[in-house]
């Protein structure tokens, strides 16, 4: 696999994350959804389980869907593809607030612009939820899998756990049953 990730010029990562940039809307999760779509099924420049490990580790610290463009550009290309990664993905987002943001201030008082605005919130809902539905089919094919998803669902919907807490039990339930299966030595 090393040799189709030399092949990966920059200028493709910079375009390709300046395209996720420019039409990602909705969010962190539906923007990594789009971005799994693009790099994992489309140019299949990982495959799903990095992806899924970049995605974990973009969640500690951070915007993650900053971070998983970050996490795909640095396994491309090393340090120099994160940066292009990053910054293309963030030069759209740049440029449309801060001309969103002049428009605003000139218009704010618009009704009609108040109005579309309260209708976009719906479509963003529906948005993380078909990527969260998604990723669900993915991991959560099997039994253990499925009930560490709820659980880790609950925790956080139900009980109020903060998203680190759960990922650092999440993590620490990993490494018990990675030591437990003799995975890890």
């Amino acid at each position: 696999m090393e040799k189709d990730i030399k092949r990966v010029g920059l200028r493709e990562i910079a375009a390709t994350f300046f395209m996720i940039g420019a039409t990602g809307f909705g969010g962190g999760m539906a923007i990594v959804a789009l971005i799994e779509r693009r790099c994992v099924h489309d140019k299949k420049w990982l495959g799903h389980d990095e992806f899924m490990h970049g995605l974990a580790f973009g969640q500690i610290l951070g915007p993650f869907s900053l971070n998983t463009s970050t996490f795909v550009g640095y396994y491309l290309r090393g340090t120099i593809g994160g940066l292009v990664a990053a910054a293309s993905f963030i030069a759209p987002s740049f440029l449309m607030v801060s001309l969103l943001s002049l428009l605003y201030f000139r218009f704010n008082e618009v009704p009609e612009l108040k109005s579309a605005l309260l209708g976009s919130n719906p479509v963003v809902i529906a948005l993380i939820v078909v990527a969260g539905i998604g990723m669900a089919r993915r991991k959560a094919a099997h039994l253990e899998a499925a009930l560490v998803a709820i659980i880790a669902f609950a925790a956080s919907t139900v009980f109020g756990m903060s998203a680190l807490v759960v990922l650092i039990v999440a993590g620490c339930w990993g490494l018990w049953k990675g030591w437990r299966t003799g995975r890890l030595s």
